[in-house]
């Protein structure tokens, strides 16, 4: 008899113009944990959807069989009714409700007169929330807690469902190093009851770490299942799949062309938007030079992007002092318009909320902050040279789309980063200001971002990378500034610095307990 809990059969999917899944096979063993890698646009997100009921029974080709039994889901609620239960990599928490009013949305613990009972409804969240291994008051407001902890919430809500399969899409992709290893641990505590998961996810160490079994999907086709408790089971094999080929070095080779300064941020204070009282980024000063790639590294809330947000037009915090250099000349970035006028660019760690207007086309995105470049005196825009010039970078950049005319939020995660980079690179920029640039892509787009950067330095560009990935920052970077409690605790240059000796300057203590937690 077999032991497979899912088996998924030639599945096919097509959206207008392109054949996403094309004969896909999946086979999830119970009780095992079951990983899905492959390149952005690969299908693994379309292939979930499919089996979750998002796409529904008639909308793709294939068969599906759960428990031996062939699925026939509509909707997401048929699936959950089977105990498929998806958590997407964007939480659909509401941050104003409550812990456990998320975790019983939509399924409302009520009594009798069908007024919910409040009392069994946190005392139940609170078994669920114990079991997730997440300690806080079932009544605190969700947008209170952070991404690791909502990340709980999700699977303590799955709990309720008495759920038999778990998804799990990008589930680390927003998570610091601890916050991501008690998500695995919790993932092997659920094997241990026998509830078996299949996890999406890009952090190839974390794959090898937890799972007893990797399938490779590639161009919309299964390549290959592993079992990774064998002796092959190595990062370099999965990638060997993923890509087709063998990436020797994940880091394009680079000969630095370092000239004189041309970015200085001195004595740069924030204070908390909300919290009175509370610095952020406190006296913080870093240098750039031209063609040179300068990293910035720290723990989740030492106030790396706080410091990158509020320079960049005050775009985050209050209270705001300190001094911009370009060239030597001081500058004023008050406002993005004048941080974008004095040529500096920032691509946002959250490519979807502040980098992109997903409902809209490619064209429209690429050209975004730069329309003064395309408007006559009448502001009027010239809708062929926006054509013209979101082409260009179409090509230049190697965006896979099938034009320029193609909605923005279609493209995979890869393909949107290039976006956002071309956006801001038709702006002209002489500092890039890049935020966690390839949080969430595959190794294969990671390395075409990195080659961009590496361009762009050659060109003589200023480049701050923020990074929660020590070895990008040391692929990557010329030298490294450290960030601790949102103070700058050192720097060094690349060659020098090794992922302990960062380690350490990341967590040193001082008397500034009121700075980003």
């Amino acid at each position: 008899m077999s032991n497979a809990i899912l088996e998924m059969r030639d599945i096919t999917k097509d959206f207008p113009g392109v054949k996403v899944l094309k004969g896909v096979g999946l086979t999830v063993e119970r009780g095992e944990i079951h990983a899905i890698c492959g390149e952005n646009g690969a299908g693994k997100s379309t292939l979930m959807k499919v089996l979750s009921g998002v796409y529904p029974y008639g909308s793709y080709g294939g068969q599906i069989l759960f428990n031996g039994e062939e699925m026939k889901f509509h909707s997401i609620p048929d699936s959950e009714e089977q105990g498929i239960v998806i958590i997407h990599q964007e939480l659909a928490l509401v941050p104003h409700l409550s812990v456990a009013e998320n975790i019983f949305l939509g399924n409302e613990r009520a009594n009798k007169a069908g007024v919910v009972d409040w009392h069994r409804t946190n005392a139940e969240a609170l078994k669920h929330m114990a079991r997730v291994g997440l300690n806080e008051n079932p009544t605190t407001p969700v947008g209170q807690l952070g991404v690791g902890k909502q990340q709980l919430i999700e699977i303590a809500r799955a709990m309720t469902k008495n759920v038999k399969l778990l998804i799990l899409d990008e589930p680390t992709a927003a998570l610091n190093d601890n916050d991501s290893e008690h998500l695995l641990d919790l993932l092997r505590q659920l094997r241990d009851e026998g509830i078996t998961s299949i996890i999406i996810s890009h952090k190839l160490g974390e794959i090898v770490s937890v799972a007893d079994n990797t399938t490779i999907i590639r161009d919309g086709e299964s390549i290959e299942t592993i079992d990774m408790h064998g002796e092959d089971a190595t990062q370099d094999r999965i990638i060997r799949g993923m890509v087709g080929r063998s990436l020797d070095n994940r880091f394009p080779a680079r000969e630095p062309e370092i000239g004189e300064e041309i970015f200085r941020i001195e004595n740069w204070s924030v204070y908390h938007p909300t919290q009175a009282g509370r610095i952020v980024v406190d006296n913080a000063s870093i240098s750039v030079r031209a063609g040179e790639i300068v990293g910035i590294a720290g723990l989740m809330g030492a106030g790396r992007t706080e410091f990158m947000m509020s320079v960049f037009g005050r775009s985050y915090g209050r209270d705001i002092s300190g001094r911009v250099f370009l060239r030597g000349e001081e500058i004023m970035t008050r406002t993005v318009q004048q941080a974008i006028d004095n040529h500096i660019a920032y691509v946002s760690e959250d490519r979807k909320q502040y980098g992109l207007n997903l409902v809209t086309d490619t064209r429209t995105n690429i050209t975004a902050a730069s329309l003064n470049k395309l408007s006559n005196r009448v502001s009027l825009i010239n809708g062929n040279e926006e054509i013209r010039v979101s082409e260009e970078y179409r090509k230049d950049l190697r965006i896979k789309t099938s034009s320029v005319m193609q909605n923005v939020g279609n493209l995979s995660g890869g393909n949107q980063q290039k976006v956002v980079l071309s956006k801001w690179l038709y702006s002209d920029p002489e500092v890039l200001i890049l935020d966690e640039p390839t949080r969430g892509i595959d190794v294969g787009a990671k390395y075409e971002i990195y080659e961009i950067i590496h361009r762009l330095a050659a060109q003589g560009k200023a480049i701050i990378v923020v990074s929660s990935e020590l070895p990008e920052l040391l692929g990557i970077s010329d030298r490294i500034y450290t960030l601790a409690y949102g103070r700058i605790t050192g720097q060094m240059p690349a060659s020098e610095a090794t992922q302990e000796n960062l380690m350490a300057l990341m967590t040193i203590e001082n008397d500034k307990k009121g700075a980003a937690a």
